[in-house]
């Protein structure tokens, strides 16, 4: 059974235009993060997790990212509170398969706070192994 929505579109006279669907196996109207707990609400600080952690979230979810040698670049996105933008800080980088010293990180070390967003660059392996050995996926930028 496919859900359906509908939307009014406006034209910038004002003037309604008749109703659209819209297919919601196609169309994701927001995401809705939800937390649940049964007979009590979640306390504040068991919604820390490790780097390690995340990647094996991921990789429960998408069938590409479980390859031996996949590389999982973590980043927090936050606001900017000076201005109408966001920002982007590098907190850590894990390999399918391999150990690293980044596994163990969290986002509660990292300054990771309720709002903020994790962005997860996910880099598969190439046809030799990792592409990027040695250096965990380190770009040596000056920040």
């Amino acid at each position: 059974m496919a859900l359906e929505s509908t939307v009014q579109l406006q034209q910038n006279d004002g003037n309604k235009t008749p109703e659209k669907p819209v297919d919601r196996e196609k169309t994701c109207p927001l995401l809705l993060r939800v937390f649940y707990n049964t007979g009590r609400h979640n306390p504040l600080n068991e919604l820390d997790a490790t780097l390690k952690e995340l990647t094996s979230l991921v990789k429960e979810v998408n069938p590409d990212a479980r390859r031996k040698g996949t590389f999982f670049d973590f980043s927090i996105v936050y606001p900017d509170s000076r201005s109408p933008t966001y920002r982007m800080r590098e907190i850590g980088t894990t390999c399918s398969g391999h150990r690293g010293a980044d596994d163990t990180v969290s986002l509660q070390a990292k300054r990771f706070v309720i709002g903020d967003y994790i962005d997860i660059g996910i880099t598969p392996p190439g046809p030799r192994g990792p592409l990027r050995p040695g250096n965990m996926g380190r770009r040596g930028r000056p920040y």
